[in-house]
């Protein structure tokens, strides 16, 4: 465990560590617009799939909710490995995973509202579509959460919000089990896949818990004896 420990705080602390995360967060977007040159401008129809809507919105959020689960796993691994080091990468990946989480709803906007402008969307139906289908909403509920994440992830925020700004972003928490519950609720049939990630951020969930209550534990002074 040591030896690990060790080396994880020193790729951590490596230079082209948060370059490499960067691009590996770069990665499944640039991939993506890759095969949407295939299809439409080489004419390679499947590159997308028999769907490329459905791969566009899938692939996109599976992509947000992977990072997002990538970010909250950063502290429990920190803390057990006492690789502090890893810390340099975590806001990045939440900045990424919000990118990805406002890429899929453009293609919600898009392609299921039609909204290529704002003479074309209709934003009354936009919103009973909304309020009437359970995992819009929660799904929306994830990202107005990750919005807020993003716009306060700055060194400037963290110097006006102070104590709160810590407050604030254990939301993503929240938001990390509103995105599950909205892929299980865009499911039809198999759920083994939400299922994981929902298992994901349970272990994630429990692993800060114990922390939380070992360090507390620790706080707590010890009676004197004679």
């Amino acid at each position: 465990m040591n030896r690990l420990a060790s080396l994880v705080d020193r790729l951590a602390g490596w230079r082209f560590f948060k370059p490499l995360v960067f691009l590996a967060c770069l990665m499944p977007g640039a991939w993506l617009a890759f095969r949407s040159y295939q299809a439409c401008g080489l004419g390679h129809e499947l590159a997308l799939g028999v769907d490329p809507v459905k791969t566009f919105e899938h692939e996109t959020g599976l992509t947000a909710l992977t990072l997002l689960l990538i970010t909250l796993s950063i502290t429990p691994v920190r803390r057990l490995l006492h690789a502090n080091r890893l810390q340099r990468v975590r806001r990045m990946l939440g900045v990424w995973s919000f990118t990805y989480a406002f890429i899929h709803l453009c293609m919600y906007l898009v392609f299921d509202q039609s909204c290529y402008s704002l003479a074309t969307c209709d934003f009354h139906a936009t919103w009973e579509d909304l309020v009437k289908r359970r995992f819009i909403f929660v799904g929306m509920t994830a990202f107005t959460i990750l919005l807020a994440l993003a716009i306060t992830s700055t060194n400037g925020w963290v110097r006006r919000l102070k104590k709160n700004w810590q407050r604030l972003h254990r939301l993503a928490y929240v938001a990390a089990a509103a995105a599950v519950i909205h892929f299980v609720w865009i499911q039809k049939s198999d759920f083994r896949e939400p299922f994981r990630f929902g298992f994901w951020l349970l272990v994630v969930l429990l692993i800060r818990v114990g922390l939380t209550i070992q360090k507390r534990r620790a706080q707590v002074p010890k009676p004197v004896t004679a």
